[in-house]
C-alpha cells in the first residue's frame, strides 16, 4: 500500500506556505494603499482650507466615483461586496407595509430580481445563497428572480431568514418599478428580460 503520510505532509506544508505569502501581499498592498489614502487626504484637506475646493463639491463627486468603480468592480468579478450592519435582521424592524400579494400580477415580484449584497450575519448563517463568481451578492437564476424565489406561490423561501435589504427594502418610491405606486402604474421596462441591469447600463 503507498504511503501518503508523507505526500499529505509536504502538500498542508505548502498550503500552510500559500496561505502565508497571499496574507503578507495582502498587508503590503494595503499598507501602501493606506499610505496613498492619507497623502491624497492631507493635500485634500490643504486645498479645501485654502479655499481652492468646495468640500462639499468634493465629496459628493467622491461618493458618486466611488460608486461607479464599485458597480465596475463588481460587473468584472472584482470585488467582494458585503454589507455591515449595525442590528441583527431578526432584531431589525424597518421596512414598509405593502399589499404584495394584491400588486404581484402587476409588479411581478420584481423586488425578488433586484441584486444586492449580503451581510456578514447572512454569510456566516449560511442560508442564503450568494454568488461565488460575485462575493457575496444574492444568488439569481437565469430568469434574474433570486433563487429562493417559490414560483409557484411568488413568496420567500426563506423568508424568516431573508436578509435585511429585503426587510427593509420599500418599493413604493422606487421608479424602476413604479411609475405611480398609488394608481398602481408599473414602468414598462420591467417586461425587459434584462431588467433591473438593462436601466443601469443605459443611465451610463
Amino acid at each position: 500500500m503507498r504511503d501518503t503520510s508523507h505526500a499529505q505532509t509536504l502538500g498542508a506544508e505548502e498550503l500552510v506556505r500559500g496561505f502565508m505569502y497571499t496574507h503578507n501581499r495582502a498587508n503590503q498592498n494595503t499598507a501602501e494603499v493606506h499610505k496613498t489614502g492619507a497623502a491624497l487626504q492631507a493635500a485634500i484637506e490643504i486645498l479645501i482650507e485654502r479655499g481652492l475646493i468646495d468640500a462639499d463639491e468634493w465629496q459628493a463627486r467622491r461618493d458618486a466615483a466611488g460608486e461607479k468603480l464599485r458597480s465596475e468592480y463588481l460587473d468584472r468579478g472584482m470585488a467582494v461586496a458585503v454589507q455591515d450592519f449595525d442590528v441583527s435582521k431578526y432584531e431589525f424592524t424597518g421596512g414598509a407595509t405593502i399589499d404584495c400579494d394584491d400588486r404581484l400580477e402587476l409588479c411581478q415580484a420584481a423586488c425578488c430580481r433586484l441584486p444586492f449584497a449580503l451581510s456578514k450575519e447572512d454569510v456566516q448563517e449560511n442560508v442564503v445563497k450568494w454568488d461565488l463568481g460575485h462575493p457575496y451578492l444574492n444568488v439569481r437564476n437565469a430568469d434574474g428572480y433570486c433563487v429562493h424565489l417559490d414560483r409557484k406561490t411568488r413568496h420567500c423561501g426563506i423568508y424568516d431568514c431573508r436578509p435585511i435589504p429585503c426587510r427593509g427594502y420599500d418599493c413604493r418610491q422606487d421608479k424602476r418599478i413604479w411609475l405611480d405606486f398609488e394608481k398602481r402604474v408599473i414602468n414598462p421596462a420591467l417586461m425587459d428580460p434584462d431588467w433591473p441591469e438593462g436601466l443601469e447600463r443605459n443611465a451610463k
